[in-house]
């Protein structure tokens, strides 16, 4: 590094750590030591560990099928999307834990391990992915129950008299 001596040095010296900053981060390819990617998806109070490694395309929550798991067709499509969206069905083997919350809750946990899983193992699906906000954590929770009143917000029925 060059020593600065004048103000117009800092200004050069600081564009070029600018320029690299101002480059769009790189993402790389993230394996555990098995050659699986690993990522955490959360939804409400769920949190799925999903791990994806190449395969059949078979998915395995808690041990058991995914289609005995989650038993709703409309839970299935919600945890294929991402995998859909990227056109990797049936290139990937999927197994999860799935704890906390309902069932809508743990898919929708499922579905954001399974899409954070895939960029992990393929950096360049981050752009297909991240449109759809399947990337994206919902941040919504279920809000607490306060003092004074009967629900989170519903309050005793008023009586004049």
């Amino acid at each position: 590094m060059a020593e600065i001596q004048s103000l117009s040095d800092l200004g050069t010296a600081m564009g070029a750590q600018s320029a690299d900053a101002a480059a769009a981060p790189v993402h790389v390819q993230k394996l555990d030591g098995f050659g699986r990617a690993y990522a955490t998806g959360k939804r409400k109070n769920a949190v799925a560990r999903v791990w994806l490694r190449p395969g059949s395309g078979k998915i395995v929550v808690n041990g058991r099928e995914f289609g005995v798991y989650f038993a709703r067709p409309v839970l299935q499509m919600l945890i294929l999307q991402p995998i859909l969206a990227a056109a990797r069905d049936g290139q990937y083997d999927v197994i999860a834990t799935v704890a906390g919350g309902g069932l809508s809750g743990q898919a929708g946990a499922l579905r954001h391990g399974i899409s954070k899983a895939l960029t992990y193992y393929e950096p360049a699906l981050r752009g297909v992915l991240k449109p759809f906000g399947f990337l994206t954590r919902d941040p919504r929770v279920v809000e607490r129950k306060k003092y004074g009143r009967r629900k989170a917000r519903r309050s005793f029925q008023f009586s004049k008299r």
